[in-house]
């Protein structure tokens, strides 16, 4: 059978056998993208995150993801670091997280990433002195209350988005790395979003998916600087989640609990530095590069329109 197909190919012009060939190199190509999809998503076993240190340090921890990451690395056997602007949060969260795994030690840090944001770095330094601080999760962000033109950004929304999503991540990661050069390892893992990375443009986001972009490209670098030092840096891209940021109330296959999320974001702590944890997302992220950027760009202005119109409507209807 196989004397009789390479017979065959022998006689068939040039131009054909190269056709065949790419045809035979795509399928090839393909079929091993979809082999490690495969592995990477439902057999790959995870990093046991207590050997980067015992220590995990998370921000914005008190809602959301960045809570469900909380719990689900103390479920792992890390002591956290808590860092938030609400005292009280962090305190149910910290007491809430001591009930449910008794050895957990919890330590918390009030930092208003909106306010001083030296004076709140200094008391992070301060509170991971002398702790072996192996995994850092990134998490803390804002975005805009509902979708709006550029030109209707307020000032003070315009410092908070690029206050918070850029220079925080920025200067926590600039204070927990010196310790993880030292002990020559570590983990950070900085929170990306889709309207960055998955779709060519987030019209009427504009701020928001270019801060975004920002800790993209800023993962990467610190990949690429650190990686021989031992420290895995990574960017994680979810799509929407059930959170009260993205306005979602109810989980479903392609939008994940935060509890669901954090799950499926701690087994990739470690490994690629760009990742959607969440193996439903990655099917949408498919589906979005297969169609021209044209296309999704008319959708995704439209999606958009929509959410600004309901923002307006709420906004006319409180100042009644």
């Amino acid at each position: 059978m196989d004397c009789c197909i390479i017979s065959k190919l022998k006689t068939q012009p040039f131009w054909f056998l190269i056709l065949f060939s790419l045809g035979l190199f795509t399928i090839l190509r393909f079929t091993l993208l979809l082999l490690n999809w495969f592995y990477v998503n439902f057999l790959r076993q995870p990093k046991n995150l207590k050997n980067y240190g015992s220590w995990a340090l998370v921000t914005g921890p008190t809602d959301g993801i960045g809570k469900s990451f909380a719990f689900e690395l103390a479920r792992k056997g890390l002591n956290l670091i808590l860092v938030g602007r609400n005292p009280e949060k962090l305190k149910d969260v910290s007491d809430s997280i001591k009930a449910k795994f008794g050895k957990t030690e919890v330590k918390t840090v009030v930092v208003d990433f909106t306010g001083d944001l030296d004076d709140g770095v200094k008391r992070i330094v301060e509170t991971i002195d002398g702790l072996d601080v192996g995994v850092l999760i990134n998490n803390v962000g804002i975005s805009y209350p509902y979708a709006r033109f550029f030109h209707e950004v307020d000032q003070e929304l315009l410092k908070n988005l690029i206050k918070v999503n850029v220079v925080g991540t920025t200067k926590v990661t600039q204070a927990v790395l010196p310790g993880m050069l030292k002990r020559k390892k570590g983990a950070i893992v900085n929170i990306g979003s889709g309207a960055a990375i998955v779709i060519p443009s987030d019209p009427l986001y504009a701020v928001y998916a270019a801060t975004k972009a920002y800790i993209d490209q800023f993962s990467r670098c610190l990949y690429v600087e650190y990686k021989k030092s031992g420290i895995d840096v990574q960017c994680q891209v979810p799509l929407y989640v059930a959170t009260k940021m993205a306005s979602i109330r109810r989980s479903s296959f392609f939008v994940p609990s935060t509890d669901g999320y954090a799950k499926a974001g701690v087994k990739w702590i470690g490994y690629e530095p760009r990742c959607t944890p969440y193996w439903p997302h990655t099917l949408l992220w498919a589906v979005a590069r297969s169609l021209p950027e044209s296309i999704v760009d008319t959708w995704r202005l439209g999606f958009c329109m929509g959410i600004r119109k309901r923002g307006q409507l709420k906004d006319s209807k409180k100042q009644e």
